[in-house]
């Protein structure tokens, strides 16, 4: 009986092994055919900056190494984001044998409306909000200062505002979930809406500099996916239990 049990567990992490290990070779090849371009993909990020510095000033490298691992290091973070729909597929493959029928046209398409809000939220924060932020930091100089800023702290800093955009657009995936495992409804959030708004504001606050257009930037867009996540988790029936069996098929 113990063997019989031990026989499908051995299954199950042989069979994650190797979806972990095709995510591996999915990033590692990604990050190889974008690697010669790293400076240049560094440049493309450092844009919203430099294009708001002073006539004459640049960004700086305090280490000696910072100027070759610095652009590596954001190339395999670019490698990564791209290789999202891949990942989250392989995901998708490993748990789908135990999900019923019903559950896997559920969450399918919240597979790919995730995928697409998180980088909706990338690309508000890089076209958006960067713009107004470093217009108004570099604005806000004390005279007599230079501002020069390091390589590595920008992009430390950057990656910082790219994931709490991508996490944040992801409050409407996050409703339906919560509304489909039965933990709340759409009328109970409803009613808890001036909360939420505070809340969205004092997460703008906490993840974001400490200047108002940020956070605004952040909390408007949360409050309206707010709203989205509400008005889609009513075409969502709570989960319940069902004598249907799950799939045994497995996908690749």
């Amino acid at each position: 009986m113990q063997a019989d049990q031990s026989q499908p567990l051995i299954a199950h992490l042989v069979e994650l092994r190797n979806r972990l290990l095709r995510i591996f070779i999915f990033v590692l090849v990604v990050f190889c055919g974008l690697v010669f371009w790293a400076n240049d993909i560094y440049s493309l990020l450092a844009a919203p900056l430099t294009d708001n510095l002073p006539k004459g000033a640049t960004m700086i490298a305090t280490s000696v190494a910072t100027p070759f691992f610095t652009p590596i290091k954001l190339t395999g973070v670019v490698a990564i984001f791209l290789s999202v729909p891949f990942i989250l597929y392989q995901v998708w493959a490993f748990v789908a044998p135990a999900l019923y029928k019903h559950e896997k046209r559920l969450i399918y398409p919240l597979l790919v409306s995730s995928t697409l809000l998180f980088y909706a939220g990338v690309a508000f924060a890089y076209y958006v909000v960067f713009p107004l932020v470093f217009s108004f930091l570099t604005s806000t100089t004390p005279e007599g200062v230079q501002m020069a800023t390091d390589i590595s702290s920008y992009l430390d800093f950057v990656l910082t505002i790219f994931i709490a955009f991508g996490i944040c657009f992801e409050v409407p995936v996050a409703i339906i979930l919560l509304c489909w495992a039965g933990i709340t409804t759409p009328d109970d959030l409803k009613a808890k809406r001036p909360y939420i708004v505070v809340a969205a504001f004092v997460i703008g606050m906490i993840l974001t500099p400490p200047d108002v257009f940020s956070q605004t930037l952040l909390a408007i867009p949360m409050c309206l996916l707010f709203e989205v996540g509400v008005i889609c988790a009513r075409f969502y029936k709570p989960r319940e239990e069902s004598t249907e069996e799950p799939s045994q098929e497995s996908q690749s």
